[in-house]
């Protein structure tokens, strides 16, 4: 576990995507569910990838104060991070650097870059979300709530690229799908199982 006041480079985009998914996730998880212990939170983040990728990957959490911490360093690329006992489905996710750069957009609400091709892992599924609007945080009338199960993202993707797969507002989720269509987060969702 990294304790140094030494950040490691890169530490900037773990700790905004950490402590978004947190702020997504809600508040309440000190209050509403025990914390887990390391060992746990690594188990839950290797299960959002591929036994090879989880292997070799980063592993970092978020504490109840939204602070960012590594638990593991990894040597592959890849950032892995736990499930959120507080959002209600499994969510543990895994992220190359590319994917880490886009998701870093989203949260800020800029563009992403253009020309980095990235992928996400979310084998254990993903938590309930409105395929139309990337910053909605309740299901409404307008806004196409969806339930995923395990996936992976294709996200940076030229538009053309996306051309190729269906936008549906209320997409066939047991086949690939662009999600968040025709927004500068649009992204493949392609599901495993």
């Amino acid at each position: 576990m990294q304790t140094t006041g030494r950040k490691p480079q890169g530490w900037k985009n773990r700790a905004i995507v950490a402590t978004a998914l947190f702020a997504l996730g809600g508040g309440a998880l000190a209050a509403e569910h025990p914390a887990m212990s390391d060992a746990q939170m690594i188990a839950s983040a290797m299960h959002a990838a591929p036994a090879r990728v989880a292997k070799g990957a980063t592993i970092v959490a978020v504490g109840a104060d939204g602070t960012m911490r590594t638990l593991r360093k990894g040597t592959n690329g890849f950032t892995c991070m736990p499930d959120n006992p507080s959002t209600p489905g499994p969510d543990p996710m895994c992220m190359d650097q590319n994917a880490m750069e886009w998701i870093n957009a989203y949260m800020a609400k800029k563009t992403p870059p253009a020309g980095k091709l990235g992928m996400m892992y979310m084998l254990a599924g993903g938590t309930d979300a409105s395929n139309t609007d990337p910053y909605a945080q309740k299901p409404d009338s307008s806004n196409h709530w969806i339930k995923t199960g395990p996936h992976l993202m294709i996200v940076g993707a030229d538009p053309a690229f996306y051309a190729n797969y269906p936008k549906s507002a209320d997409p066939d989720t047991a086949a690939p799908y662009v999600m968040w269509a025709n927004t500068p987060y649009e992204h493949l969702m392609a599901p495993i199982k």
